[in-house]
Formats: C-alpha cells, sequence, structure tokens
C-alpha cells in the first residue's frame, strides 16, 4: 500500500512541477503587444489646416488694418506737437495745446496696447478652438479604426533656440512609431470639415 502512495505522490508531484515548468516558460516568453496604436503630428496638421491658413490670412488683415489705424494716429500726434511748438511757453494757448497732444499721446499708448491685448485673446481663442477640433478629430478616427491609443509625435524642428532647447526635447514623448498607423492626413481632412471651427 505504501508503494502505490509513494507512486501516486510521485507522478502527482510531477505533473505540479510540469505545470509549474510549463508556466514559467510561456512567462518568459515574449508576446506582442495587443493595443493598437496610431500617431498624429499637431505641427502638421496646423500648418496643412485650411482653416488655420484662413485664419492666419485674417489675422495678417487685422494687423495691417491696425497698423493703418495707429499710423493715422501716431500721424496726429506728430501734428499735435509741431503745433505745440508754434505757441510761445506759459501762455493759455501754449497750455491748451500741450493738453491736446498729451491726450493724443495717451490715446496712441492706450489703442497700441489695445489691439496687442486684442490679438493676443484673438490668437488664443483660436489656437483653443483648434486644439479641441484636433483632439476631437483624432479621437473620432481612432474609434473608427479600433485604436486603442493615439500618441502625438511631433518631431523638433532643429536648430532649437538655446533656451527653448530643453523644453523642446522634454516635450518630444514619442522617438519611434514604427507600425503605429499615422493618423495626420485625415486628422488635417477632419477639422478642415469641422463646421464647428470657425476662423
Amino acid at each position: 500500500m505504501n508503494g502505490k502512495i509513494a507512486v501516486s505522490s510521485f507522478v502527482a508531484c510531477a505533473l505540479v512541477l510540469s505545470a509549474v515548468l510549463d508556466h514559467g516558460r510561456a512567462a518568459s516568453q515574449p508576446t506582442s503587444p495587443t493595443a493598437k496604436i496610431g500617431v498624429v503630428s499637431m505641427r502638421t496638421v496646423f500648418q496643412n489646416c485650411k482653416k488655420h491658413v484662413q485664419y492666419s490670412n485674417q489675422a495678417v488683415a487685422r494687423q495691417a488694418r491696425a497698423r493703418a489705424q495707429l499710423e493715422d494716429l501716431k500721424k496726429e500726434v506728430d501734428g499735435q506737437e509741431a503745433e505745440l511748438k508754434t505757441f510761445k511757453q506759459g501762455t493759455a494757448d501754449y497750455t491748451q495745446q500741450l493738453q491736446v497732444l498729451i491726450e493724443k499721446r495717451s490715446k496712441l499708448q492706450s489703442q497700441q496696447e489695445f489691439l496687442k491685448q486684442q490679438s493676443l485673446l484673438e490668437d488664443k481663442k483660436w489656437l483653443e478652438d483648434l486644439y479641441q477640433g484636433f483632439a476631437r478629430a483624432a479621437r473620432d478616427i481612432a474609434k473608427e479604426k479600433g485604436l486603442d491609443l493615439v500618441l502625438e509625435r511631433t518631431e523638433p524642428e532643429f536648430p532649437v533656440p538655446s533656451d527653448e532647447l530643453m523644453t523642446t526635447l522634454y516635450m518630444h514623448k514619442v522617438l519611434y512609431a514604427g507600425g503605429c498607423v499615422d493618423l495626420t492626413n485625415e486628422v488635417t481632412a477632419r477639422v478642415d470639415a469641422d463646421e464647428t471651427l470657425k476662423p
């Protein structure tokens, strides 16, 4: 009886040992990743997007109008300065002209600051809207293609200014994207077709 128990115990131990060894070999063999990954270059989308080009053209036209407006105000200031020189200091006419000149200078400076801030706010709003459209397009295309993950893959453009080098390098995360689905062209087309984006 002891012999049968010993043989049974030996067979059970051998089966357990075999199962453990098989599991160890299976775990040590590399497995291919199951995630399907896409990549997209935000810089390329922004550069090639017709809506962004349209916004940029409109911004250039706005800046030209603003420069013309400021130039007109500058001419008024120059005219007031020239007129001030025709009056004798200490007279009522001189004091009145000086007040007009200071008001014109103040108007020029406040208009310069206003136009600068307006331009910054418009650019910020547009880039926020464009980014949201970009992210929406990338997400929707990824879902349609059954992708699990989409990474931004814009590569740095060298040379990079010294004060921006480390920031640029730290922000560049995807060093290699072989085998990933490149969504850049599709995202660009989708952004251009997005009716909610109004430059």
